[in-house]
């Protein structure tokens, strides 16, 4: 497992750790050090069962356990009650398609396995850190070329897998540049889908 969240002796602050700690050895090895900060939106609800049985399937999970947890995920109903002046109003039953279970023992197990492979996707470019449906990445290389490239790639491989596992990326994606000193700033344009993402300037030792 890659994410450091719903996991023993894990917290936001191992992962924040493992962050400061990863942008940290870049500037004091006087590497150009960038991070690009991905929050989706509703992923719990967004997970695919074909494409978690089929991982799931991948990863040697098979027979009975797999029979288990189709069955756990399929044939699930759920409606919404409305409370209203002491009165209830109710939907209509609706077939869950797709999401896992909140709040049970099984659920963030499951979107672990379903993310699982995310960062094997960006490890080439850049050091990813996982926490629940955070995704980070830092990105840092000694040549300014090869430092708009890696961000480059990073945000189309990324964006690529959020939407092939049918978790949509938002545009809550943001661009971090990390410096102690002014010569490290890079004038960085960071373009996808047409869209120029925003820059943002951290003096890390500020």
């Amino acid at each position: 497992m890659n994410s450091l969240v719903f996991r023993s002796k894990t917290s936001t602050d191992l992962a924040s750790f493992h962050l400061i700690s990863k942008i940290l050895e870049a500037l004091n090895n006087r590497l150009l050090v960038g991070g690009i900060f991905c929050d989706l939106r509703k992923v719990f609800d967004c997970v695919d069962h074909k494409i978690l049985l089929a991982r799931m399937y991948q990863y040697g999970i098979t027979g009975k356990g797999l029979k288990l947890i189709t069955s756990y995920l399929h044939d699930r109903n759920q409606r919404v009650i409305i409370s209203s002046r002491s009165k209830l109003y109710y939907s209509d039953w609706e077939s869950i398609k797709q999401g896992v279970p909140q709040g049970s023992v099984l659920g963030p197990l499951l979107f672990l396995i379903y993310i699982n492979d995310l960062p094997q996707t960006i490890n080439l470019l850049a050091d990813p850190v996982l926490f629940a449906d955070d995704t980070s990445m830092i990105v840092k290389s000694t040549e300014p070329w090869e430092f708009l490239y890696s961000i480059q790639r990073n945000i189309i491989n990324a964006d690529t897998w959020f939407k092939s596992n049918s978790l949509l990326n938002t545009d809550k994606t943001h661009l971090l540049q990390f410096y102690t000193k002014i010569g490290q700033i890079m004038d960085l344009e960071v373009c996808y889908e047409n869209k120029l993402l925003q820059l943002i300037l951290l003096n890390f030792l500020d």
